[in-house]
């Protein structure tokens, strides 16, 4: 089971035992998983593991004998708020993270960070809240477009109990210049990347053993329905390994290999800014560098290699230089009419 899969289902477990004031014993709390989660099968076992993870994570789980037999439950101290505390500077950390995460807004997730400021600017002192105010006036996040969800807030929600739930969904969606199209997806995930939400999705049509999983993009979502079906997720299936297999947010299983010169010039800003925490760079006496990385798609590839000029040169692989080569031909077309400025 991977670890992933663990936490959702302990996070479940937490969720049902608030609803039952008077707990549930692990028979009733097995079939409560099961049902919710859309598990074809689940050992006691199990469940007994997860309640066990919550108390050493300092979860006020309680034991207690009834005339149901022995049954789990909250106990007094599960449901009573805590005092929040912070520095300023931990204030400012926090502060800069919302504003990152702005894109969300109007989103579940969203709720919960606007829930937390509000009680964490509640409890602070008037001084702490006065010098975060001061300096956040010289300190200033850019680079993130301005960008909400909370049109689709609706959708989201019924794709984020989808994957708690293992429910296949139905979705109306619509890609850049095409025609709307109606999907079943099973729902893996959510990933955040460059301010946009995408959702890690088998598409349900494909047989399993062949490349199923998909990016799609929350933006291109018209409709989603949770239908009365529910998928078994791969146990092998991890999240960070899958993810890591890109530059950016396409999807592969398999990536391929890329090697790119870059000049002596452009050499410091590529080592400076990597492009893949795993790239591999060949300094060579010339000054320049072979920039060795792993891609899903090469077009995560070329738009980084033209933004370059002519100071990066892709050598591998053939089809991907090739590609290039069409590309700069044609832009070279589009400029021929422009004549050489006199020196």
């Amino acid at each position: 089971m991977a670890r992933n899969e663990q936490l959702i289902r302990q996070h479940r477990v937490l969720q049902i035992l608030e609803r039952h004031r008077f707990g549930r014993t692990l028979e009733e709390l097995r079939d409560d998983l099961m049902r919710e989660m859309g598990l074809p099968s689940l050992h006691e076992r199990s469940v007994r593991r997860d309640l066990d993870a919550l108390q050493k994570a300092g979860v006020d789980v309680i034991i207690q004998n009834s005339k149901r037999g022995k049954i789990w439950k909250l106990g007094a101290t599960a449901g009573q708020s805590h005092k929040i505390t912070a520095s300023a500077t931990e204030l400012i950390a926090l502060s800069l993270s919302r504003d990152l995460l702005y894109p969300l807004a109007g989103t579940p997730f969203w709720i919960g960070i606007e829930s937390f400021w509000n009680k964490l600017r509640e409890q602070l002192p008037a001084a702490v809240w006065s010098h975060y105010e001061k300096f956040r006036q010289v300190l200033c996040v850019r680079g993130m477009p301005a960008k909400s969800y909370q049109s689709q807030h609706g959708i989201l929600s019924t794709l984020h109990r989808a994957i708690l739930e293992h429910r296949v969904v139905e979705i109306e969606y619509q890609s850049p210049g095409k025609d709307p199209k109606r999907r079943s997806i099973e729902p893996y995930a959510v990933a955040f990347y460059q301010s946009s939400l995408y959702i890690i999705a088998a598409a349900h049509e494909v047989p399993q053993g062949e490349e199923r999983i998909r990016h799609w993009k929350l933006d291109r979502f018209l409709k989603a329905e949770a239908l009365d079906r529910w998928f078994t997720r791969p146990l092998d299936f991890d999240l960070e390994q899958h993810l890591g297999h890109s530059l950016g947010i396409f999807a592969a299983s398999k990536p391929a290999n890329f090697r790119i010169k870059i000049s002596q010039h452009a050499a410091p800003w590529v080592i400076e800014d990597p492009w893949h925490p795993a790239q591999q760079v060949e300094r060579l006496k010339t000054g320049e560098v072979i920039l060795a990385v792993k891609a899903a798609h090469e077009l995560e590839i070329i738009p980084r290699v033209l933004a370059l000029g002519s100071e990066a040169e892709i050598l591998a692989p053939a089809s991907c230089r090739r590609q290039v080569a069409k590309v700069i031909r044609e832009m070279a077309e589009k400029y021929a009419d422009v004549e050489d400025a006199a020196e």
